[in-house]
């Protein structure tokens, strides 16, 4: 007798009258026993060196990312309950035991209340210690004494390269712990903060960041933390390849200002600043930050500078414009608190100036900002 052996060997789909049917096609086959199927080439699991380096960098750092999340208040406008409405989430994560959190700003911007939830997936209450917007950089402090928190590992962010391999761990679109691999694509960039201050050397990279992902960690290969992923350049809002991240050392010097003062410690000149107008730029023929006014006792009138003034007929007469200090140029209200960030107090600068006309040169002691 002879039997006829079916076998499948494709699955076709076709959409007809709006309906999707499947259609089995079959073979024929002589009524010889079927041959055994031939054995199929084993695929080694065996992985390669850069994917065992993304499990293990994933593996060990994991446990030091949290998920972020800010509620803030608002009131029912007729029953005048007060309600708690989620703003947002984002992503962390863990600068010591103690349980110390580090952040961006903007992810915890007018929150009323935060959530700090951890890989254990518990969650806590946390208080802000101390917010930098100019920085984007928020420090935050959570209470879980039956947790064992785990740091991450601090990297040097001025040992990185164009091409260096970066891992990065966040929360994008509230999906919670993942991870993208890529490259710093660049160095040295600047984005605008919240505060619209200038965040200087900023690391760009191609891993993936989305919404989501801001206060999470940048990571080199080694599993240490050489950034934190801040902002996308996106025309859809959604990850173009174009991510930056504020560099480690610039947490590094900002944190323990956080924590001590609970805001940037910025030493000052005493004075009040007026941006210069496109008219007195070009009479001037010079950019640079026009003192409106000095405070008495504090470094700038102590040094001899002086503000705008009004003659006897009400004529305004700019006083001292900053145009350098230390020989770097000034060109405006940003440059010169970047150039101030850069001192303490204590120090001792040499102030250029423009003031009628003539160049000046001031060597100003710098107050703390408590004076």
């Amino acid at each position: 007798m002879k039997y006829k052996w079916l076998s499948a060997v494709a699955l076709v789909t076709t959409l007809a009258a709006g309906v999707l049917t499947a259609v089995v096609l079959a073979t024929s086959q002589d009524n010889e026993p079927a041959p055994p199927p031939e054995a199929t080439t084993h695929i080694s699991a065996t992985l390669t060196d850069d994917e065992s380096n993304n499990i293990a960098v994933f593996s060990d750092v994991s446990p030091s990312v949290v998920f972020v999340t800010n509620t803030q208040l608002r009131r029912q406008m007729f029953s005048l309950n007060v309600m708690e409405i989620p703003k947002g989430s984002g992503t962390g994560f863990i600068w010591d035991e103690a349980g110390l959190i580090v952040t961006n700003f903007h992810v915890v911007y007018r929150a009323n209340k935060i959530t700090i939830t951890l890989q254990s997936g518990k969650s806590y209450d946390a208080e802000v210690v101390g917010t930098s917007p100019e920085k984007d950089i928020a420090l935050l402090r959570i209470s879980a004494p039956d947790e064992k928190l785990k740091a991450i590992n601090l990297g040097d962010s001025s040992l990185l390269s164009v091409g260096r391999k970066v891992l990065a761990i966040g929360n994008p679109f509230a999906l919670d712990t993942t991870l993208t691999v890529g490259v710093v694509s660049a160095i040295g960039r600047e984005i605008k903060s919240i505060s619209n201050r200038t965040i200087k050397n900023v690391i760009q990279t191609d891993a993936a960041i989305n919404p989501g992902n801001s206060g999470g960690p940048l990571l080199d290969s080694m599993g240490r933390l050489v950034g934190v992923n801040t902002a996308i350049f996106s025309p859809t809002g959604a990850s173009a390849g174009i991510g930056f991240a504020i560099p480690v050392n610039t947490v590094k010097a900002i944190i323990p200002q956080l924590l001590k003062y609970g805001r940037l410690y910025r030493p000052i000149l005493g004075i009040e600043t007026l941006a210069l107008t496109d008219y007195w730029a070009k009479r001037l023929r010079v950019k640079g930050v026009a003192i409106l006014s000095v405070k008495e006792g504090l470094p700038a009138a102590k040094a001899g500078m002086i503000g705008v003034r009004e003659d006897r007929r009400g004529n305004i007469h700019l006083g001292d414009v900053i145009v350098a200090i230390n020989s770097e140029p000034v060109t405006n209200e940003d440059s010169l608190l970047s150039l101030l960030e850069q001192q303490s107090p204590g120090d001792i600068i040499t102030v250029t100036t423009l003031r009628n006309e003539e160049m000046q040169e001031y060597e100003v002691t710098l107050s703390s900002p408590e004076t």
